[in-house]
């Protein structure tokens, strides 16, 4: 059987020298014997199919590939579809309401507890909001994330420790439920 999964690529293309290209990066995924690769946008997202492993061996595949092709680490997230439109379909802001650059989905490599978050006061931060999910955390920030003071200390490395975490917008959370369903 074959399941079609999302890898969540962290920190790449996005200035600096970590550059991976979409072209090289679906060569790379084909290399590992994946199917159906496709990319999305510049930025870090990959859908594949694949009859074997699982989203953390998957990922574990992935990241040592992309290391020894480009030299530098990549943490990744694989997520199957199943998984995705849960995590979009259970979002707890009115995401048909807001403008897709005001809601985020940040992706978590294991799941978190509230108690990671305890020692932020939210109010101080309204009107952005964050809500916990199964393994993300939604974030409503209405003047986009560049400007959002709650998104800046929820990637404290006191926050995030122990864990991957990687943002998307709504528009690329929902492409990428599009493109795994299809």
């Amino acid at each position: 059987m074959t399941t079609t999964y999302a890898a969540l690529l962290r920190g790449i293309n996005v200035g600096g020298s970590r550059k991976v290209p979409m072209a090289d990066l679906r060569t790379l995924l084909a290399d590992l014997g994946l199917d159906d690769v496709r990319t999305y946008l510049q930025s870090g997202q990959a859908v594949f199919a694949s009859g074997h492993g699982d989203e953390e061996s998957l990922a574990g595949e992935i990241a040592r590939a992309i290391e020894q092709r480009f030299g530098f680490g990549v943490d990744v997230i694989v997520r199957d579809h199943a998984q995705l439109r849960a995590i979009a379909e259970a979002c707890p802001f009115p995401a048909a309401d807001l403008e897709p650059k005001q809601l985020h989905v940040t992706y978590f490599s294991a799941p978190v507890t509230p108690d990671r978050f305890a020692e932020i006061d939210q109010e101080a931060y309204l009107p952005e909001e964050f809500r916990l999910g199964d393994r993300v955390l939604y974030l409503y920030a209405p003047n986009g994330l560049g400007r959002s003071k709650l998104a800046e200390h929820l990637s404290k490395p006191r926050i995030t420790k122990g864990v991957i975490a990687t943002t998307r917008n709504w528009n690329t959370v929902v492409k990428l439920v599009e493109m795994t369903g299809a």
